[in-house]
């Protein structure tokens, strides 16, 4: 899930995913205000220094997870866009999406899922945001239908809140249907369906 340089030295990577790991199990055992440098070393199986090496502190260490995170699915939404070819498979970057969070589960249970780290559920709300009036302006833009009577940043706003919520409940109650029939849902109820529909 964490996107990766191909410069990046593999102990580098190595040391990183460790600590991720660590914070990661101890974010379900305390509050995010008292996991310390100290407590994150030690079950990393590292010491400060290292820790200080990759992060100034773990705010410091919480925002590149973030950035990562969102690079990341940024990548892969921009990937799946430039590869799909069939004008008729509606927003093919919506099943990969899903399907991304699915492969990943157990880290989005503990990021998104968890009250206690509301920066990584802010993070891709913005970006979901983002891309949802990005979709609707290729769209628009695309077709002959007249200006929608919703304006685009509320559509977003709606639209990003009801994909989140529905994911975290998902990845709360063990995904219980398959990411690409839960794509197929969420576009049959999404607000911004009509001006899919009409390009």
């Amino acid at each position: 899930m964490q996107a990766k340089s191909p410069k990046m030295d593999p102990r580098v990577i190595r040391t990183r995913q460790l600590i991720r790991e660590a914070f990661l199990e101890l974010i379900q055992e305390y509050d995010l205000e008292k996991i310390t440098v100290n407590r994150l070393a030690e079950r990393a199986t590292i010491n400060r220094v290292t820790f200080y090496l990759h992060y100034r502190d773990i705010p410091d260490m919480l925002n590149q997870m973030a950035d990562n995170m969102t690079t990341h699915i940024r990548n892969l939404l921009e990937d799946v866009a430039d590869h799909s070819c069939s004008a008729k498979d509606e927003w093919p970057e919506l099943v990969k999406l899903i399907q991304h969070f699915a492969d990943h589960s157990a880290s989005y249970k503990i990021l998104l899922a968890s009250k206690r780290l509301p920066l990584f559920t802010e993070r891709l709300s913005v970006l979901m945001m983002d891309y949802i009036k990005s979709k609707m302006s290729s769209h628009n833009a695309a077709s002959k239908a007249i200006t929608p009577e919703i304006p685009n940043d509320i559509t977003a706003w709606y639209g990003a809140s009801a994909f989140l919520g529905t994911i975290v409940i998902w990845l709360r109650n063990d995904m219980p249907y398959t990411p690409a029939f839960l794509a197929k849902q969420l576009l049959l109820m999404a607000p911004f369906r009509s001006n899919v529909d009409s390009s």
